[in-house]
């Protein structure tokens, strides 16, 4: 494993360490001496790309306050950089950081679309609402180059399967030419992700992802195209950017919004430390009632994974902002992302008669 890098921050990037995954006998920490803080011939963090050939493309979960019970996720790590993205723990299953690692060695799985042609095909499969976005952003920037939501979307599309995405990326506009006809057909919604109006505080949360008016000018896009737009104000964090709730409900709401969702921060297994050392990073200040207003939301907590809660939280602090969120959505005529009315009619739902990704062998053969 690498040596992880020093406790400072790295232009680009949303964590400010690299600590050893938590299934690994021995950590390592580098020591910065702080001798090469201004030489120019310090190789920068560059990102790097493992391609994966998995057997199957479809994740399917149980969990009761999942809204879908399938998904897909075209890469592992995401570059955005998010530094409260849960899903930085799952890095550990590969022997790598949840730190800097998840968001600069990034896996793709080229062979998506056409897992996902076979899985369709197949006699036995049910459709029912996949999922783009469960995990990593599937418009993450190394997707302009490797396309392999692209992929996904078309196979998606010629099997006339129901969609929902959720990104923080404009561009999901970059497929409207396949997302323009699935809405015509109700197969398709899409969720853009907003934290913050404050171009600073996100520049510093989500170092790699869009800037908050590119997001809501792609809701006015796709709107425009005809495709129903969602917005998710995820996480809402206390005393950061919790107070930002109604003006983030109200400019999605005026960019073409029709429905909305929030999300309280979680902070699961190594993203509590990894938070942690971002607040004392960026907003020292304010890291200490931070974490105490967080832990107000969680049962005196700094996480817990109680279905129903984990997404929410309880206390005062926590149903003030439901309740909040509730009226906000009445205020801008949003209505509110239940689980309930997130499935798509499948019943367009159809093999077409000739596969994009035909399985080696299956051509007629001259005897």
């Amino acid at each position: 494993m690498d040596e992880t890098q020093s406790p400072l921050l790295v232009k680009g990037r949303g964590a400010v360490s690299n600590h050893t995954g938590r299934f690994e006998p021995h950590e390592r920490q580098a020591a910065d001496d702080g001798w090469d803080l201004d030489d120019p011939d310090v190789t920068p963090l560059r990102t790097q790309v493992t391609f994966e050939t998995p057997r199957t493309i479809i994740a399917r979960n149980t969990s009761p306050d999942i809204p879908f019970d399938r998904s897909i996720n075209p890469y592992k790590g995401c570059e955005h950089g998010c530094v409260y993205c849960f899903a930085r723990p799952s890095h550990a299953y590969m022997g790598l950081s949840p730190g800097l690692d998840f968001e600069s060695r990034l896996f793709a799985k080229p062979n998506a679309a056409a897992l996902l042609e076979r899985e369709l095909s197949k006699p036995s499969y049910r459709p029912r609402t996949m999922h783009l976005g469960s995990n990593t952003d599937p418009y993450q920037p190394i997707e302009k180059t490797h396309r392999i939501t692209r992929g996904i979307l078309d196979v998606l599309s010629a099997f006339n399967h129901p969609v929902s995405i959720t990104t923080k990326s404009a561009m999901v506009c970059r497929d409207i030419d396949v997302l323009a006809p699935m809405a015509a057909k109700g197969l398709v919604n899409v969720a853009l992700s907003l934290t913050s109006l404050d171009n600073k505080l996100a520049r510093a949360m989500e170092p790699r992802a869009p800037t908050p008016q590119k997001r809501l000018d792609a809701m006015a896009t796709l709107t425009s195209a005809g495709i129903p737009v969602a917005v998710m104000a995820a996480p809402m964090i206390p005393v950061l950017n919790d107070a930002e709730l109604e003006r983030i409900l109200e400019r999605a709401a005026e960019h073409g919004a029709l429905a909305a969702g929030y999300i309280l921060l979680r902070l699961p297994l190594e993203i509590k430390d990894l938070f942690t050392e971002w607040l004392d990073a960026h907003v020292p200040d304010m890291a200490a009632h931070v974490l105490s207003q967080v832990s107000d939301t969680r049962d005196g907590a700094m996480y817990v994974s109680d279905f129903h809660t984990r997404m929410t939280g309880s206390g005062e602090r926590a149903g003030l902002l439901a309740k909040r969120f509730e009226l906000a959505c009445k205020r801008f005529c949003l209505k509110p992302a239940r689980g309930d009315g997130y499935q798509m009619d499948a019943s367009l739902f159809k093999t077409p008669p000739n596969l994009l990704h035909p399985k080696p062998g299956n051509q007629l053969r001259l005897l």
